[in-house]
């Protein structure tokens, strides 16, 4: 008997020795499971790599690790993320954004034609379902969903470019208010990308594990979820490995797109006061808001900035501009200080939703143990500032805001494709009496 367990016990250990080396001198094998963030304004790809256990977002061929959640339909080709917005400004009715903002949602007529008066292409009311339509060698409207589908199978393919394998299963994320039905259309999208969704994981859980909370004893984690067009706020309870949603709050109508037109909207005045006439061309306002848009981002880095922009000023008759040569050339300094000026009120807004939750948790301030930030707008001193302030302590930023989501999503991506080494994985309780608050 004694010798039948040393033999046992022999073949076990010739296991365990075969898989180290094998861990140390084999190549680790291809993930098979991708994870997706399907953002409002951008959205990314990332792979949990077995082996060195950590995570890899994967950039497109010209090296950026998001692309934007547009899809542009052309006479001869559906484009998806920066295709798209390179048709943009010559395509506008038949390029679709935001459409995360309609996927799932059953809408009232009223409210569907308030919430699409916004944008240039057309929304129309399919029984309550949105669905945009599109003009090209003939008219056809196109569900949220197919436009996620397309999104979707571009970060796929991307993940097959990068590593050399197909690819048919993933993990994807969603807003912790989505309901089911908005779940399961998310899910639908991707099946028709060609992937199985093998779990949907809330972005707030999501981003607590791309910082690690997953693996150490903290209790409450408050994410903030600062983008381009939307702010969320969560209160997440975590005990063990267990994550419950607490409360919610957010603002549909507040993001870095707001800030950057205030800065648009003052630079627009300069243009006035400099030659006598207001941006109208279609072509200066674009030139314009590219060179605003990069001067906000130099200002999260740096205390200034400049505007720089060639314009061909027309007056409403058509004319040129009475300082001459159609073609101008503006340009100016803008300060951090001026930039926090102009947004002040709107920055301010940001603590609004972060009470709220806190309330709605029965939580003070000051027993919050992790503040996590998400989304790029995050990023602004000034709102970093604004929420350090209010807590007493610094947020957690060792994570890029803008990959923080896609982060977790890949580590959950991992965990459902049994990479080694081993993670934690993060279970979500649902909180069926769950609603959010939202502020505008």
């Amino acid at each position: 008997m004694s010798g039948e367990i040393s033999i046992i016990g022999s073949v076990i250990l010739a296991l365990f020795l075969a898989g180290y080396l094998g861990q140390q001198y084999l190549p680790p094998p291809k993930p098979r499971v991708i994870g997706l963030d399907l953002g409002t304004t951008f959205c990314s790809v990332g792979v949990f790599l077995p082996g060195s256990g950590e995570v890899e977002v994967i950039a497109d061929e010209e090296g950026r690790k998001s692309i934007p959640s547009a899809v542009s339909f052309t006479s001869t080709a559906v484009l998806a993320g920066y295709e798209a917005m390179d048709v943009a400004d010559s395509n506008p009715q038949n390029t679709v954004y935001d459409a995360k903002r309609f996927i799932g949602k059953i809408f009232e007529p009223g409210l569907l034609e308030q919430e699409s008066a916004r944008y240039p292409f057309q929304v129309i009311n399919n029984n309550g379902s949105a669905e945009f339509v599109i003009f090209t060698n003939h008219t056809f409207t196109v569900s949220p969903e197919f436009i996620g589908s397309r999104l979707l199978l571009r970060l796929k393919k991307m993940a097959e470019r990068q590593l050399g394998v197909p690819i048919q299963k993933a993990v994807i994320s969603v807003p912790a208010e989505f309901d089911e039905r908005q779940r399961n259309y998310t899910v639908r999208a991707a099946n028709l990308a060609g992937l199985e969704i093998l779990r949907v994981i809330n972005e707030p859980t999501a981003a607590a594990m791309a910082y690690g909370l997953h693996k150490v004893d903290v209790f409450n984690v408050l994410v903030v979820d600062l983008g381009g067009g939307t702010l969320d706020v969560s209160l997440l309870n975590k005990q063990g490995g267990m994550f419950l949603t607490r409360a919610m709050a957010g603002n549909n109508k507040l993001g870095g797109q707001d800030f950057s037109q205030r800065l648009f909207q003052y630079t627009s005045e300069r243009v006035r006061q400099q030659f006598g006439i207001t941006p109208t061309l279609k072509e200066d306002i674009y030139h314009l808001r590219q060179a605003v848009e990069a001067a906000k981002l130099n200002l999260t880095l740096h205390p200034s900035a400049s505007i720089t922009a060639l314009l061909h000023l027309h007056t409403h008759d058509g004319s040129e501009s009475p300082e001459g040569p159609a073609a101008v050339r503006f340009q100016a300094m803008v300060t951090r200080e001026l930039f926090e000026e102009l947004n002040e009120d709107l920055f301010q807004k940001i603590l609004v939703p972060v009470k709220t939750v806190l309330a709605e948790g029965h939580l003070e301030k000051e027993d919050v143990d992790e503040i996590v930030l998400v989304g790029g707008s995050t990023r602004i001193p000034r709102i970093r500032q604004l929420i350090s302030e209010y807590f007493g302590k610094e947020p957690n930023t060792s994570v890029d805001p803008d990959l923080a989501v896609v982060t977790g999503v890949a580590i959950q991506a991992g965990i459902m494709g049994g990479s080694w080494p081993l993670q934690v994985s993060a279970i979500e309780i649902p909180n069926r009496h769950l609603r959010k608050m939202n502020f505008s």
